[in-house]
């Protein structure tokens, strides 16, 4: 063995963190899904979550949390096991996926307001959008 080498702490276990990652993600899910209010026997998924709060939690609005979350949790475990070297695309930076995921956010940010404001609601098809431009982003910056 030269003195070179790298010691080895041994195999990490991918599989396990993943099912950790993902078991985790689905047991909070559960919750909000739990916490949702039940209004003549069925749920009320646009009720107020917490009565009286300062902030309208609705299970839409926690719903949208979680997939941020989600995200986070897995372009962290991608980062770590598939580490990325910034690359050049037609806006001429070195990006990396969680500066592309960034751009796709903030950029979908602004999508569904401009929707909001020239086609008003629902955002069904604004959230389609959004999803083809995150594509466009993930593809071509």
């Amino acid at each position: 063995m030269s003195d070179t080498a790298i010691p080895t702490q041994g195999r990490v276990a991918w599989p396990a963190i993943y099912a950790s990652a993902a078991a985790l993600m689905a047991a909070i899910l559960g919750f909000l899904v739990w916490a949702t209010p039940v209004k003549d026997g069925a749920r009320d998924w646009f009720a107020p979550m917490i009565a009286g709060g300062w902030m309208a939690w609705t299970f839409p609005v926690a719903l949208f949390f979680w997939v941020i979350a989600s995200l986070l949790v897995l372009f962290t475990i991608l980062a770590i096991r598939f580490p990325e070297t910034p690359r050049r695309g037609i806006l001429r930076i070195e990006t990396t996926r969680g500066d592309r995921l960034f751009i796709s956010l903030l950029g979908s940010a602004f999508i569904c307001l401009g929707w909001l404001f020239f086609a008003g609601p629902p955002l069904w098809w604004g959230l389609a959008l959004c999803l083809v431009y995150a594509a466009a982003v993930f593809r071509w910056v």
